[in-house]
Formats: C-alpha cells, sequence, structure tokens
C-alpha cells in the first residue's frame, strides 16, 4: 500500500474526480469491480462517448443477468431501459437500477 491508501481509495478517489482516464487506470490496479461501482463508472461515462456508455451498459447488464438472485426477463428489461435512460434521466434511472439491485440481493 502507498501513502495515496489501498488501490480502492484510490479507485473512489477517481470516481469523485470524474476523470475517466484515472477511474480506468485505478480500476486496473483492482482484483475485482462490484457491479455497484461499475454501475458509478457507467454513470460516469454517460455524458461522453455514446459507444463506450452502450458498451458499458451491456456488461453492466450481462453481470447483473448472471450476478443476481431469480432474476427474471422482466427485471432484466427494465435494468436495460434504465440504462438507456441513464444518459438523459439519470436520478430516476439510478433509482431503478439500485432498487433492482437491492431486489435482487446486489448490493
Amino acid at each position: 500500500m502507498t501513502s495515496d491508501g489501498s488501490p480502492y481509495t484510490r479507485f473512489r478517489r477517481a470516481l469523485e474526480t470524474g476523470n475517466e482516464t484515472l477511474v480506468f487506470a485505478a480500476a486496473r490496479e483492482l482484483p475485482h469491480v462490484g457491479l455497484d461501482d461499475a454501475l458509478r463508472i457507467c454513470l460516469l461515462l454517460r455524458d461522453g462517448d455514446r459507444e463506450r456508455y452502450e458498451r458499458a451498459a451491456v456488461r453492466w447488464l450481462g453481470r447483473f443477468a448472471l450476478e443476481a438472485r431469480g432474476v427474471r426477463i422482466e427485471a432484466l428489461r427494465q435494468a436495460a431501459e434504465a440504462l438507456d435512460a441513464l444518459p438523459d434521466r439519470a436520478a430516476e434511472a439510478m433509482e431503478r437500477l439500485q432498487g433492482l439491485c437491492v431486489e435482487h440481493g446486489l448490493r
């Protein structure tokens, strides 16, 4: 551990800056990026390159499908719709995505 803190601390600080380059550099130091942090990365990317956001959102949706307990097609549909809305209606979309995560035993 450096004087800058743990890799996760550096990652969280990078997220707070909103700097994509710093976030991805810090994420590469982590052994695993949790689904909640992957969603924060999607939130960060929503205002930038639409294709990059889309790739991150699809990866997040795939992980949600695999990691969520008892997930069904309807929940995946709702998550996909929320991810699609995230660039334009971030607060509403994040609330829905976080609710789906709680419903399906994810943090």
